[in-house]
């Protein structure tokens, strides 16, 4: 009797399992989570890197105001320094190296502590060109990653490579977690590039084949990068927080456990294994080449590339001219966070019933006008608006212009969509590595007002081009216009073969 009840439980466990693999809610779960465990690894190192890699090259001078200096027990008394003495060693606590004498001497002209101030902010500058190419290297690799990954999935199918990104990114958070200096963290950020480009690639295709109709799929990929904008949400301050009261490898190491959960849930329920297209995919050529799918890939990028310039140079913007510490470093990115949560599971839905191309042309208006506010806080609190703005807006594009892809795979190429990804990934991933990657030298020849400003006037401009996806020509109209093209061609030769007889 025993035996039997074993036997019928095992049964019921096994059927249950089979149901939920079948489940394309469980598919759309584990999309979810893993964009989430993504991005907020690619968040948590906002607040911590520029601080941690300032620290390390200032150790006499950290920016916490509380200097390492070692001392000695001694009998003698230690005279209190003159204000100059001080000065100087405040002095020699910066990177003064690539000061000339006629510099070093502006300095000491200056009153002691605005002295110091000048040249923290120097410094703050100098290091935003190197955080900038750090957050880059993700993006830049993720980019040249993109082009191998989407047509693979054409071969062996989604889940295999959405496994592979699991163990990646695994790897990338032990680095962060145990990182000490530049050129390791540099490394674990590069490699976090090829894990994200399996994960993304592989979750949107997958998708994309489970939702067919056009609805559903702006829904469950609304819901889906809703799992994006939750990690965006949760990363800077969950990073700002712990690296504040317990330490620097301690979210990375939370972030390694929760990531090995979902890398065991893909492994009991999507069951890694080959499975090959039945139908022939369109090049990535042929789509890279389609002037809508380029348009729709364009908006993503210009989107993206604001919030992607603000990630190295506003916390550090911030230090320098509010004096911001770790938690409101990572606070200040809250609201766009939450804001994009919302806009990306209200403009799921909303983006079809009233046009992607019109959610997307006011989304990059939006985010034009909020960043050329940003500028203008003078404090933590003046943020808020522009903030929030720009997060519902970036939701309004993503949500919109993802789905729009899949459709235009659809109508106008043969419905396979790991390549199309490809470029949907490749279009945000050029704004995430343009973005930091120019941001430091912008911030150093023009300004941080004036850089958000240009990227602002790019985002006005580009808007007007998403008219043209408001009704794409579909496959077949697509071939009459060829053949129309080729009548013409064909009738005006003849007529000047006439006219030369």
């Amino acid at each position: 009797m025993t035996v039997v009840n074993e036997w019928v439980t095992g049964t019921r466990f096994g059927s249950w399992v089979q149901r939920c693999r079948e489940s394309r809610r469980l598919v759309l779960v584990i999309v979810a989570i893993a964009l989430l465990l993504d991005n907020m690894l690619l968040t948590t190192v906002v607040p911590i890197i520029p601080e941690f890699l300032y620290d390390i090259n200032h150790p006499d001078a950290p920016l916490d105001g509380r200097p390492r200096i070692t001392t000695t027990t001694t009998t003698t008394t230690t005279p209190v320094p003159c204000p100059c003495q001080q000065f100087n060693q405040n002095i020699d606590n910066y990177s003064t190296t690539a000061l000339n004498d006629a510099e070093y001497d502006n300095y000491t002209t200056l009153d002691p502590e605005a002295a110091v101030d000048e040249l923290r902010h120097k410094d703050l500058v100098q290091e935003t060109v190197e955080v900038g190419i750090m957050f880059a290297s993700k993006a830049f690799v993720q980019l040249l990653a993109n082009p191998f990954v989407g047509p693979l999935t054409h071969k062996i199918g989604y889940s295999v490579p959405m496994f592979a990104g699991f163990l990646i990114m695994f790897l990338s958070t032990i680095i962060f977690a145990f990182g000490r200096s530049y050129s390791v963290l540099f490394i674990a950020r590069s490699l976090q590039g090829i894990g994200s480009s399996c994960s993304s690639v592989s979750g949107m295709g997958m998708l994309a084949e489970r939702y067919p109709d056009d609805k559903e799929r702006g829904n469950a990929m609304g819901i889906a990068l809703g799992g994006l904008a939750l990690g965006v949400l949760i990363g800077p301050p969950f990073g700002g927080v712990m690296y504040e009261f317990v330490g620097k490898s301690a979210p990375f190491l939370v972030l390694s456990a929760l990531a090995l959960g979902d890398g065991l849930l893909q492994l009991l329920m999507l069951q890694p294994a080959v499975i090959r297209q039945e139908s022939d995919p369109p090049s990535l050529k042929q789509l890279a080449t389609d002037p809508y799918i380029i348009i729709a890939a364009g908006a993503i990028t210009f989107a993206n590339m604001g919030i992607a310039m603000l990630e190295p140079s506003l916390p550090i913007w911030m230090m320098d001219t509010m004096g911001a510490g770790r938690w409101k470093q990572g606070v200040t990115f809250l609201p766009a966070s939450i804001s994009y949560l919302i806009g990306t599971n209200l403009f799921g839905p909303l983006g079809h019933k009233m046009g992607r191309w019109l959610a997307a042309l006011l989304g990059l208006i939006v985010i034009g006008i909020c960043l050329m506010l940003i500028p203008l806080a003078t404090n933590i609190n003046h943020l808020i608006i522009p903030n929030a703005g720009l997060g519902f807006a970036i939701g309004m594009v993503d949500s919109s212009m993802m789905p729009e892809l899949g459709y235009l795979v659809d109508i106008r190429h043969t419905a396979v969509y790991g390549s199309v990804y490809a470029i949907g990934d490749v279009a945000f991933c050029l704004g995430f590595a343009i973005g930091p990657a120019m941001s430091g030298t912008l911030v150093k020849t023009i300004g941080f007002e004036w850089m958000l400003f240009g990227i602002a006037i790019l985002n006005f401009m580009y808007a007007p081009l998403l008219y043209c996806l408001k009704s794409p020509p579909t496959k077949e109209e697509k071939r009459s216009l060829l053949n129309e093209e080729k009548s013409s061609v064909r009738y005006v030769t003849y007529q000047n073969e006439e006219d030369d007889e």
